[in-house]
């Protein structure tokens, strides 16, 4: 059988850490790149009668991002021990939840713009929300080193509080899977419960995978992927994982229910263990936390504006096009930048394509963040308003802009275009200007009288020339349509 004749399901287990100051169940900071094993206590390191004691903030924090996500909570939301054996667990379970997590059901959108570049024209399910299962709330584990004869454990990162979002298993290709951590991470960095950086290993990606024959109703038997590091990552193992289960399949063999773990450097995936189900962890209620009341946490939630939102917002406002709204919307900090400077002016659509074309381009190649932008967004309004005023031309805000750039103290750029030598030339001199140009160009002026308008913009050229560049082409072309009417 050819590869379209398989049908492939996919189910993401998304780890999160969540922005809080202290750990779950003590008081712990939270915090990257630390000494080793500076940032623990009894508890974290599950010394024997140490007690844990709930971090609020994180309950609401996953309360948050259940509302966020359309998601369901119980009245009643308890905790669970979650039993099995590894080094990163010294007390041997962990504290999670199982029966009644903190969220049911929701579901994440997948935004057009979440989806690899090379993928957006051919999207297959365009709106498609991929429906969770729930988001529970548990404590993270140590970091492991793993060395040739020895394994390296760092606490400063046990106890972090950790939320696990689990999708349902609706996700059909990797470009989906791509799409739903790209659109699950806006979501999350929208409502700051966590700045999900997955070098950092703030959102971690276990993924669930299987294939079966069109005509096969029953699922395929499911791989877990661990060691997923990136989005990237998880595509390029999905790709592989799809075609090595597809070879199986052609060729008579069973897939037997594993985690394999992704070898990036190798481009391939390797089996790591027998996969354990539920009961093998033997889970129960722990009997040291109080189960939790949601309600009085859940009416004092705000929700933020969600990036969908924005976006359609920001087309009703401040007249951008959709495509230009996804953009700035993608991004938080990037659709702050563009409100903070479009509030006020007309000219939102003229300063959204500078904040996408020119300032973004800037700071890339300055290899700056947007937060450390040496233009203000106050300042490339007024460099907008200058060019829509006929006070410079568009060329010549782009030499402004690169001055602002480099020198970003000037706060009068009137001024600052008048000191560089861009002054507008007068209405009398353009209508000279304008007088010369069709006394010399009879064929383009009969175009015009014809029906063909876009002749004038020939015309508009050789006005423009003539004044140096300092003609605002606005009133040009207004002089040149009296001209030749």
């Amino acid at each position: 059988m050819a590869r379209k004749d398989f049908l492939v399901t996919i189910g993401l287990e998304v780890h999160v850490q969540l922005k809080t100051r202290t750990k779950m169940f003590c008081a712990c900071a939270v915090a990257f790149g630390e000494e080793p094993n500076t940032l623990c206590c009894p508890v974290c390191l599950g010394l024997p009668g140490a007690l844990p004691v709930l971090n609020k903030r994180a309950i609401e924090m996953t309360l948050l991002t259940g509302r966020m996500l359309g998601c369901s909570t119980p009245e009643i939301s308890k905790w669970d021990r979650k039993n099995y054996f590894y080094p990163d667990m010294p007390k041997n379970y962990q504290i999670s939840q199982f029966d009644l997590p903190l969220c049911l059901g929701g579901g994440v959108p997948l935004y057009e713009l979440a989806y690899p570049k090379d993928h957006q024209k051919s999207i297959a399910h365009p709106d498609k929300v991929v429906a969770l299962t729930r988001i529970h709330l548990e404590e993270d584990v140590a970091k492991s080193t793993h060395l040739p004869k020895a394994t390296l454990i760092d606490f400063n990162r046990a106890g972090t509080p950790l939320m696990e979002i689990v999708s349902e298993p609706e996700i059909e290709s990797p470009e989906e899977a791509v799409a739903y951590l790209n659109s699950l991470r806006q979501i999350l960095l929208y409502g700051e419960v966590s700045d999900a950086d997955m070098e950092k290993g703030q959102m971690r990606c276990d993924v669930n995978v299987s294939v079966r024959p069109k005509d096969q109703k029953k699922l395929g038997t499911k791989i877990e992927l661990k060691n997923l590091n990136s989005v990237s990552a998880v595509r390029r193992a999905l790709h592989y994982e799809i075609e090595r289960q597809i070879g199986e399949l052609e060729e008579g063999n069973r897939i037997v229910q594993a985690t394999w773990r992704w070898n990036d450097d190798a481009g391939q995936t390797e089996w790591m263990r027998n996969k354990e189900d539920s009961q093998d962890y033997r889970y129960f209620p722990d009997p040291d936390l109080l189960p939790v009341r949601t309600a009085g946490m859940l009416a004092a939630l705000g929700v933020p504006e969600l990036p969908h939102q924005k976006q359609v917002r920001f087309v009703r406002d401040f007249g951008v096009t959709s495509y230009d709204g996804g953009v700035l919307s993608a991004d938080r900090a990037l659709a702050d930048y563009f409100e903070a400077a479009a509030t006020g002016t007309t000219h939102g659509k003229k300063l959204a394509n500078w904040v996408i074309n020119n300032l973004l381009s800037a700071l890339k190649e300055a290899d700056l963040p947007l937060g450390q932008s040496p233009v203000r967004p106050t300042q490339l309004r007024a460099l907008v308003e200058l060019i829509e005023d006929g006070k410079i031309t568009n060329n010549q805000a782009k030499e402004v802009f690169a001055r602002l750039f480099a020198e970003p103290s000037h706060e009068d750029l009137a001024a600052l275009a008048v000191s560089m030598g861009f002054e507008p030339a007068n209405a009398g001199e353009l209508e000279g200007f304008v007088d010369q140009v069709v006394a010399a160009n009879p064929g383009p002026v009969a175009e015009i009288k014809a029906g063909n308008a876009k002749a004038i913009n020939s015309l508009l050229g050789q006005v423009m020339k003539l004044s140096g560049g300092k003609g605002d082409p606005k009133l040009i072309r207004q002089l040149l349509e009296q001209k030749t009417a």
